[in-house]
């Protein structure tokens, strides 16, 4: 999966438009079209999204989501962008505990137990890190779908 499939599923499933995916973006980096999100989320031919250009995206959805933080910096995008911290950055902006995680995907048909879901957050030194694979990051972003639905 793309970093593109990836913002495409996350706009289809958080209901938002090209003009919302901006706006969030634009939270930490001004000067983004709705017209290049439109590029970005196209099936046919996309233009590749960077992991930069998703983290900010997913920065600026915990900002919309939680506000600012309290001394008004703005986070750094990371590259490269994992999908364990693109399951941890969906996770605060959504303000989700552990439950409520694991009832995002059950609405997605998808069995997670609360010792795998915290493989996926912890440091990858520690001895219980687990990848996340991309059936599971998949399943959390259809689940949310499914949510607002």
């Amino acid at each position: 999966m793309t970093n593109n499939d990836i913002l495409r599923r996350l706009r289809y499933a958080l209901n938002y438009t090209n003009l919302d995916v901006a706006k969030a973006i634009n939270h930490i980096e001004t000067g983004t079209p709705h017209s290049q999100v439109g590029k970005w989320i196209q099936p046919d031919n996309p233009e590749p999204l960077s992991d930069s250009i998703l983290c900010k995206f997913l920065d600026g959805l915990i900002i919309e989501k939680r506000g600012p933080h309290p001394d008004g910096s703005k986070p750094e995008p990371m590259e490269p962008l994992s999908r364990n911290e693109i399951l941890k950055k969906l996770r605060i902006a959504l303000s989700l505990r552990d439950e409520g995680m694991i009832e995002v995907f059950k609405k997605a048909d998808f069995i997670v137990t609360k010792s795998e879901l915290g493989s996926f957050f912890r440091k990858p030194e520690q001895r219980n890190f687990t990848e996340c694979p991309e059936q599971v990051l998949r399943k959390f972003i259809h689940g949310l779908g499914q949510d607002l639905s």
